[in-house]
C-alpha cells in the first residue's frame, strides 16, 4: 500500500536527524539550510505488540509486520510558494505524500543555526502552514477561471464546483487550511486533481532536547505547540529527535535498558509511526498460521474483499466468505481451538467491514 507521510519544516528543525532515526537511511543532515534537495523516502515498520502476542499463540516459524513509507522533504523558507529557497520544487514533493509530519524546533542551541534566528514554534508553524495555503489559493484561483467558463458554457457541475473553489478560497484568504472547510464525500472529488497541499491531515512533532524528555510540561513550546495543534485538532507527538538517533542504533535488550533509564515504556519514535500510521486513516488486519503470523494494512472502513486483495488480487476476485476473529476473543480463549469450541469464530460476508485487530482467514475460488 504506497501511502506516505511527508517530513516537512524549516531548515534545521531536525527533520533529516528524526528521519535517519526512522528509517536509518543516512540520509544527510548537516547544519546548514537546504541540506536536503531530493525527498529522501524511507520504508518503517509499524510497531505492534499484538504481532507477538499472537506468535505466542499460533507459534509460527516467522512474523512479519506491516509498513509504510516516510519522505524527507527539505526544509521550507518564508517565500516559498512563490519559489524562494527552491519552494515549488520541495511543494510539489509535499502533494505527493498523504500526510504531512510537521517538525517544529523546541529547543534552544547556540550552535545549530535557526533560518530566523530565534527559536519561535507558532511563527514557525505559521510561516510553513501560510507558505501551503498561499500555494493553494494560487491553484484554487487558476481552477477558478476554468469552472467559471465551464458555467458560461453551461459544462455539467460547473457551478457546483464554483461554489466549492469559493469556499475554499474564503477560507484561504482568512490564513485557514482546506481541511478546515467541511465537504461532502461528492464535492471532495470535484477538487481530488487539485492536490491540495493543506487538505492533507497534519502531525505537529515537538523537537525538544535529549534532557528534556519526559519533562514536557516544563517546555513552553512544547506548551505553545500543544495549544495551537488543538485549535486545529492536530495531534502532537513531543521527541528528542538526536535522543532518537541514539536509541535507534540499539537492539534488543540494550534498547530496552536504555529505555527503561529514560523512564520510557516506548521510544518516541514508535509513538510517531504509530500516530502517523493512524494520521493516514489505517488499520491493521492479521493472518495467522504455522507458516508466519502477519500484519496487513488497509484503510479504515475497507470491506473484506477488497482487504483479501491486499494479499492478492485472486483473493478478491474469488472472494466466497472469510473466516475472522477480533484478536481479543483469540487472546481471551488462548488458542484458536479453543475460540473455534467457544463460537468465537465467524463467517462474515463480502458487505463486512473490516475492524482494526481482526484475524482473517479468506476461503476464495478463481
Amino acid at each position: 500500500m504506497a501511502l506516505a507521510t511527508g517530513i516537512v519544516g524549516l531548515p534545521n528543525v531536525g527533520k533529516s536527524t528524526l528521519f535517519n532515526a526512522i528509517t536509518k537511511a543516512g540520509a544527510e543532515a548537516a547544519n546548514y539550510p537546504f541540506c536536503t534537495i531530493d525527498p529522501n523516502v524511507g520504508v518503517v515498520e509499524v510497531p505492534d505488540e499484538r504481532l507477538q502476542t499472537l506468535a505466542a499463540i499460533v507459534h509460527p516459524q516467522r512474523i512479519v509486520p506491516t509498513a509504510f513509507e516516510f519522505v524527507d522533504i527539505a526544509g521550507l523558507v518564508k517565500g516559498a510558494s512563490r519559489g524562494e529557497g527552491l519552494g515549488n520544487k520541495f511543494l510539489s514533493h509535499i502533494r505527493e505524500v498523504n500526510a504531512i509530519a510537521h517538525v517544529v524546533r523546541c529547543f534552544e542551541d547556540s550552535d545549530i543555526t535557526h533560518v530566523a534566528g530565534k527559536v519561535d514554534p507558532l511563527s514557525d508553524m505559521e510561516t510553513i502552514n501560510l507558505e501551503l495555503i498561499f500555494a493553494d489559493l494560487e491553484t484554487v484561483e487558476r481552477r477558478m477561471e476554468r469552472a467559471r467558463k465551464g458555467v458560461k458554457g453551461g459544462e455539467k457541475k460547473a457551478q457546483q464546483e464554483v461554489d466549492v473553489l469559493e469556499r475554499l478560497k474564503a477560507a484561504f484568504e482568512e490564513g485557514k487550511p482546506a481541511r478546515s472547510v467541511p465537504l461532502d464525500d461528492e464535492e471532495k472529488l470535484l477538487i481530488r486533481d487539485l492536490h491540495l497541499l493543506t487538505i492533507k491531515p497534519v502531525l505537529y512533532v515537538a523537537n525538544v532536547s535529549e534532557q528534556e524528555v519526559g519533562n514536557q510540561v516544563d517546555n513552553p513550546y512544547v506548551q505553545a505547540v500543544k495549544n495551537q495543534a488543538a485549535q486545529e485538532n492536530a495531534e502532537v507527538v513531543v521527541i528528542s529527535a538526536k535522543l532518537e538517533s541514539e536509541i535507534a542504533e540499539l537492539e534488543g535488550e540494550d534498547r530496552n535498558l536504555f529505555l527503561q533509564e529514560l523512564g520510557l515504556q516506548e521510544s518516541g519514535l514508535d509513538r510517531l509511526i504509530k500516530a502517523a500510521y493512524k494520521l493516514l486513516g489505517l488499520i491493521t488486519y492479521f493472518t495467522a498460521g504455522e507458516k508466519e503470523v502477519r500484519a496487513w494494512t488497509i484503510r479504515q472502513g475497507t470491506k473484506a474483499p477488497a482487504a483479501a486483495g491486499v494479499i492478492h488480487s485472486d483473493f478478491e476476485k474469488g472472494f466466497i466468505r472469510a473466516e475472522v476473529i477480533a484478536y481479543s476473543d483469540l487472546v481471551s480463549a488462548g488458542s484458536m481451538a479453543a475460540a473455534k469450541e467457544k463460537g468465537l469464530l465467524r463467517l462474515e460476508g463480502k458487505e463486512y467491514v473490516v475492524q482494526d485487530g481482526d484475524i482473517m482467514h479468506f476461503r476464495f475460488n478463481v
